[in-house]
């Protein structure tokens, strides 16, 4: 009779067992593999909005900075009184935020919008000439104000500038920490003012 390998009962039902421990810890392993790739995407997905903000948006230490200089040009420059920043507004389920609105109340009775940008790019224009556009819209409460528009940026090309002013807004350049206000002499702002007809509804 011929010499075989031979595996008792026992010894083949340790090894099933162990082949399904195996298996078993094979399939936890994935699992956890899974779940952390799934944790990570979200990771870098988040981190991905967080730069692309970043990227229209100064970072939070310049915004600071933005902010206390940009407070300043309108109190001292302008004579606004009432300055909010990160102004929230919410109309028939829709959101619109405005960086910073300055007002003054009686007799001046003036707005000034400012939208704070890194970059003056042509979508920057776009987006300040929507909001300028629809400011009344939002704000239905100043509709007796006459409204002017200022961007704050850090970088723009010479088009930009001039674009932005030939559409009348105001512009605040920050270089070196040293923001500057780049209205040419003789510079005459656009000033929007609420129609007598009711403005078109949000939603």
């Amino acid at each position: 009779m011929p010499h075989g390998f031979a595996v008792s009962t026992a010894e083949l039902k340790q090894l099933v067992e162990s082949l399904l421990l195996s298996q078993k810890e094979t399939d936890r392993q994935m699992k956890e593999t899974g779940l952390q790739m799934k944790a990570t995407e979200r990771q870098l997905k988040e981190l991905g909005k967080q730069l692309g903000g970043l990227g229209n948006k100064f970072g939070s230490f310049t915004e600071g900075l933005a902010c206390a200089s940009i407070e300043k040009v309108l109190r001292d420059k302008f004579q606004i009184e009432n300055i909010a920043f990160r102004l929230k507004v919410r109309k028939a389920g829709r959101e619109q935020e405005f960086d910073a609105l300055g007002y003054t109340n009686g007799t001046r009775n003036r707005a000034i919008v400012v939208e704070i940008k890194s970059n003056l790019t042509a979508e920057a224009l776009q987006q300040m000439e929507d909001i300028m556009d629809s400011v009344f819209t939002w704000l239905p409460e100043h509709g007796d104000k006459g409204f002017e528009g200022m961007i704050c940026y850090v970088n723009g090309s010479k088009n930009e500038r001039e674009a932005a002013l030939k559409r009348g807004w105001h512009l605040l350049h920050v270089g070196d920490e040293v923001f500057k206000l780049e209205d040419p002499k003789g510079f005459k702002p656009r000033i929007y003012q609420a129609t007598k007809a009711s403005p078109k509804r949000v939603g």
